[in-house]
Order: C-alpha cells, then structure tokens, then sequence
C-alpha cells in the first residue's frame, strides 16, 4: 500500500489515544499520542524524509514506543493495537469525544450505560431525558452536552482557538528548528485576532530570498506565508486581516494612488518597503490598528 504522510499517521495517533482512554488506559500514556500527532501535523519536512534518516525522536514527545507505531502507520496504515482498539468500540462512539468539555471517562461511562454509539444518538438521548435519569450521569452533564453539540454545529469545520494554538505553536517550534533561516516567524490569521473560531492556520515567516511573496502548505493544514524584510509587513497583514478590512485598505490605497496586495504596497512599478504592519498604516495615513480590532468575517 502507498505509504501514509503526516497528517495521515497523525490522525491515526489520536484516534488511538482517544480509543485507549475510551478502553480505560493510563490517560498520561493516551495524551502522549495526541502531543506527538499535533507536532506530527506541524512537521515541516515530509515524514517519510524523517523516518529515512532517523530523525522521530528528534520530535517533541516521540520517544522509542511512539517511533515504532509511527513507522508501522507509516508503513502499513495500522497497528495491532489500533485494531485490537477498535474491535471495543464503534467509529461513531469517537464523535462524542468532539464535544467541548466532554472527557473521554464520561463518553465512556454513556456509552457502557447507555449503549450509545454515535453523537446523533446521544443528542437524542438528552432531549427524551435518558441521560439526566442515568446513575452517575445527570442534568447537568446533560445541559452541557446540549450545550457542546450546539457549539459544534456553529463552529462547522472550524478549530477552537486553544487547539489552533497548539498547532500553530508546534509548527512554529519545527520551523525554527527545521528552517533557521527562517526570521521573523509569527502566528497569523483567525488565531492572532483572537477569534473564538479559528477557520485558517497561517504563519508568516521572513525569508533571506528577495522576491514576490509566496505561501505554501504544510500538511494541509496550515499555510506558510514566506515574505522578505521589504514586503514582510504587507504579508503578516494579508495573512492575518478580515477580508472586509483588507478590503477597505486596499479602497484607501486606491484613493491615495497606491496598490496594496499581499506582495507588497506599490506606487506605480515601484515598491515601498513594508517591513512592518504599522509601516503599511503609516502610509496610507491611517493610525495603526491591533489585530484583535480589526473586524469582519475571516
């Protein structure tokens, strides 16, 4: 079979920490899954590189037991303890792991009293009373559970900002590890505005190559925006404003004669260096706005 990548194996990795905190496992050993697949998900090297020159303990929480199921997901997309784990419970019993401030000894606990298997069922379950009645459950487990589903529909296929952070946190620390070349590098979008929902992950990083920004993505899940000193302002800016407000600047910029775009400001064919987020504001005659000020639809 065709080897996996990184965010295949990472997802892999939690789906058997939240399995082993589901079977009753130590949860200590259950969150070193999850630490290692989130720095695995910010790998900025392809995995299979990684694995070739020996280099997975050289990963945040991958000691000698996670590099052997690493390499074996890798290589074989399982692992006799994945499928020993997922003979004990369905698929859908990890849906529930999804909702906000749900543990996964409660999830467990619903299910073996329960014999609930997927979200839609326990929801179902909440609202005829089942779980407000169950020994050791209650009307406030129950509250917060409706409360939970709730959220996740509003939220869709967006990130709550504390786990966009340890993602974005992670690719951050591989970065300057893997490319220290690499100045300047900071956390952009959704995440630097505060937003409670994070809908992309983005980092901006200053790279010594003169040249036309550019943005790449790492793993598909976060996009790194590479920007010289000159045009490095005008990329933290685009990487990181609503579209309604850079919008709005670039309406300024017209009037004024220039023409803003993540590449830079320009006047005609020539570029005014934009090192900073408050250098672009300066000159467009604006007084420097704070990303968690600036408002608007990400």
């Amino acid at each position: 079979m065709a080897k996996l990548d990184a965010s295949a194996v990472a997802a892999l990795l939690i789906e058997i920490g939240q399995r082993s905190v589901l079977a009753g496992e130590n949860p200590y050993k259950a969150r070193a899954y999850s630490r290692a697949a989130q720095n695995l998900f910010a790998l900025t090297l392809p995995l299979g590189e990684v694995i070739a020159a020996g280099r997975l303990r050289e990963i945040p929480g991958v000691g000698e037991a996670l590099a052997a199921t690493i390499e074996q997901l890798y290589a074989r997309g399982t692992t006799p303890k994945l499928e020993a784990l997922r003979a004990e419970a369905p698929v859908g019993v990890l849906e529930m792991l999804r909702i906000p401030g749900l543990s996964p000894q409660k999830v467990r606990q619903i299910h073996q009293a329960l014999g609930i298997e997927n979200l839609a069922d326990l929801e179902s379950a909440c609202r005829d009373g089942r779980v407000r009645t169950a020994k050791g459950l209650g009307p406030g487990l129950e509250t917060k559970i409706l409360g939970g589903i709730e959220l996740l529909r509003r939220s869709g296929g967006l990130r709550l900002i504390h786990h966009a952070g340890q993602l974005l946190e992670a690719a951050e620390f591989n970065l300057r590890r893997s490319h220290p070349e690499l100045k300047r590098v900071a956390l952009a979008g959704d995440y630097r505005r505060g937003c409670e929902l994070v809908s992309e992950l983005a980092i901006v990083a200053q790279t010594p190559e003169p040249g036309t920004t550019r943005a790449i993505e790492l793993n598909g899940e976060i996009r790194l925006w590479l920007a010289d000193q000159q045009r490095y302002g005008a990329a933290l800016l685009f990487a990181t404003g609503s579209r309604e407000h850079l919008q709005e600047l670039q309406k300024i910029a017209n009037a004024n004669g220039l023409q803003l775009t993540d590449a830079g400001l320009l006047r005609g064919k020539r570029s005014i260096p934009t090192e900073t987020e408050e250098q672009v504001y300066r000159a467009l005659n604006l007084p420097f706005i704070p990303p968690e000020l600036r408002e608007g639809e990400g």
